[in-house]
């Protein structure tokens, strides 16, 4: 006996008649998304734009006065100083701007800061990235962005027929433009476990589309005089279920790691939340609708005739 449903066995929700809204929504989204990008841009974080950054935590737990901080570290004329109060009012993160001079110059930074506070902190991470250093991981980054869509592509022409196979990359691109949108509108850092978490998102969107693409493709060979409208509903609504438990969990995961996760991967769970849920939309109202313009059913219709045609040819000689 199931304890638990989240989708009911009769749901019929149409979600075809619902692509009037979604496109259109998309289509201003993913281009407002583009803009910020190359307006405000991303918050590149220590990982791509070098520098130094710091965690510390006042003794004693006592709060961090971060005024004090702020005055003690401007004086040192190190350039640009960003704190950030994070967690418990006695943790704070210290970002200076890259030294010139080299690794040693990123030392001796260091070395003023933990100078000028004095004891009354306990120092819990240092990291040092210098501007070479900072520039390979921006290509690798971009590298490795661009391998795994290239990768998904050449799965997706192999998995599926050429139209399921574009409404998928398309699927995933727009999943990829939408989180490249947040990171430039909440202005999270931009960093290498950020490059992960678009990664990640790219996979579990072409994992719940492929899911779905499964159903629509085995109730094409089932359903074979069914309105492709009617039956890509009916495809839906058959996988909701799955869909929503497999979000659920991953949803409630992230959550976790967002309320108690350490600070080094906030910007991680953060993408990886709204990728998420833009991940299961956009395999249901971007996806799926597709097919119907992409004139899957007409194909599949001559395919068949074809077929038969070759048939009845053989048995007649």
């Amino acid at each position: 006996m199931k304890l638990l449903r989240l989708v009911p066995d009769d749901t019929n929700l149409p979600f075809m008649k619902w692509r009037r809204i979604t496109f259109p929504l998309s289509g201003f989204l993913s281009l407002l998304a583009i803009a910020l990008f190359f307006t405000v841009g991303l918050n590149f974080g220590i990982d791509f734009r070098g520098g130094t950054l710091i965690e510390i935590q006042a003794k004693n737990g006592a709060t961090a006065d971060l005024g004090d901080i702020r005055s003690k570290l401007t004086a040192l004329d190190l350039g640009e100083v960003q704190l950030q109060r994070f967690g418990a009012p006695s943790d704070v993160l210290i970002r200076l701007a890259q030294q010139p001079g080299g690794d040693e110059a990123q030392q001796a930074a260091v070395r003023k800061v933990r100078d000028t506070l004095g004891d009354g902190y306990d120092y819990r991470r240092v990291e040092v990235v210098g501007p070479r250093v900072s520039g390979e991981l921006v290509q690798n980054g971009v590298l490795g962005m661009l391998v795994a869509i290239i990768g998904i592509l050449i799965y997706l022409w192999f998995r599926f027929e050429w139209e399921f196979a574009v409404g998928a990359t398309i699927a995933t691109l727009h999943d990829v433009v939408l989180t490249i949108g947040f990171y430039s509108v909440t202005q999270i850092d931009f960093d290498l476990s950020s490059v992960a978490a678009v990664l990640t998102i790219m996979g579990f969107s072409v994992n719940d589309t492929v899911v779905i693409y499964d159903r629509i493709r085995e109730m094409l060979r089932r359903y074979k005089k069914m309105p492709l409208e009617e039956l890509l509903d009916l495809a839906m609504n058959s996988t909701l279920s799955r869909t929503a438990i497999t979000s659920t969990t991953v949803i409630l995961s992230l959550l976790g790691m967002f309320f108690f996760g350490p600070e080094a991967i906030q910007s991680f769970v953060q993408a990886m939340l709204f990728g998420a849920i833009v991940g299961v939309y956009s395999s249901a109202f971007i996806a799926a609708p597709l097919l119907i313009y992409f004139g899957l059913r007409v194909r599949a219709v001559a395919e068949e005739g074809e077929g038969e045609a070759k048939t009845r040819a053989k048995a007649r000689t």
